[in-house]
């Protein structure tokens, strides 16, 4: 198959979904109303217990900025060790400077904490100062795969700089489109980028089995919390199928 489909799953539940749809490879998260969080012990256990699929945790101690505290960056050694401990194919990770630029000296500890699992590179690549230099960035320290959506609101509105991306890394690291993908547009992605890997939540909304609903009080900041994020199997499957379909 000429594309891979990596699936941003929530939960296990999410995690799931995309392995019966047929994706490779999961970013195990939480709060993807936040651009996604680190997951739970359990979540990852249960994961790691029950499913094939390749499981990836994004290492992300909060939502915002990539500017971390050291109190922050030790919790992220400390989720790091144990996904190690797990045995978890690879993590996710992303620090950045006050000026925008990759923390180079921080990312390097990460990376030599957690071998033998493989590291990426999730979104704070778009929020980075000068995209060039990042990629070569990552490249020498031996980042393998990098998650992007060209800098723009979305990987589709980005793909010129995808593009360039892709041609800058030659082979070097792997391009990851992501932001916005669906069945409908991950074809002309792939043939206007040159990307072979994809990256997509592939959820809907699942509505509460509730019968009794209160409707003034506030968990959070979610409009309506009687429903709830979840990767769709048969969404997962349209991505992938679409992939097959693809010319070699």
């Amino acid at each position: 198959m000429p594309g891979t489909l990596e699936v941003c799953a929530n939960s296990y539940a999410s995690a799931l979904a995309a392995q019966l749809g047929g994706a490779k490879r999961v970013e195990l998260c939480d709060n993807l109303a936040e651009g996604g969080t680190t997951p739970s012990y359990g979540q990852i256990k249960l994961a790691k217990q029950q499913l094939n699929i390749a499981i990836w945790p994004i290492i992300r101690p909060r939502g915002g900025d990539f500017l971390y505290t050291e109190t922050e960056f030790n919790l992220m050694k400390e989720d790091i060790l144990i996904f190690k401990s797990l045995n978890c194919e690879g993590i996710v990770i992303g620090i950045l400077k006050e000026d925008g630029s990759i923390d180079l000296s921080r990312c390097r500890e990460l990376i030599e904490l957690a071998k033998p699992m493989q590291v990426a590179f999730h979104r704070a690549f778009d929020m980075c100062n000068d995209m060039e230099k990042a990629l070569e960035d990552l490249i020498e320290m031996g980042i393998v795969r990098v998650l992007s959506s060209g800098g723009a609101a979305s990987a589709f509105s980005g793909m010129d700089q995808l593009a360039r991306l892709v041609k800058q890394a030659n082979g070097r690291i792997t391009i990851m489109p992501g932001a916005g993908i669906h069945a409908a547009n991950i074809q002309e992605l792939y043939a206007r980028t040159g990307a072979t890997e994809f990256h997509a939540s592939a959820k809907v909304w699942v509505k509460s089995k509730m019968a009794y609903l209160n409707t003034t009080a506030k968990m959070g900041s979610i409009e309506d919390e009687y429903q709830y994020e979840l990767t769709a199997e048969e969404k997962v499957r349209e991505l992938v199928t679409q992939l097959e379909n693809l010319n070699p």
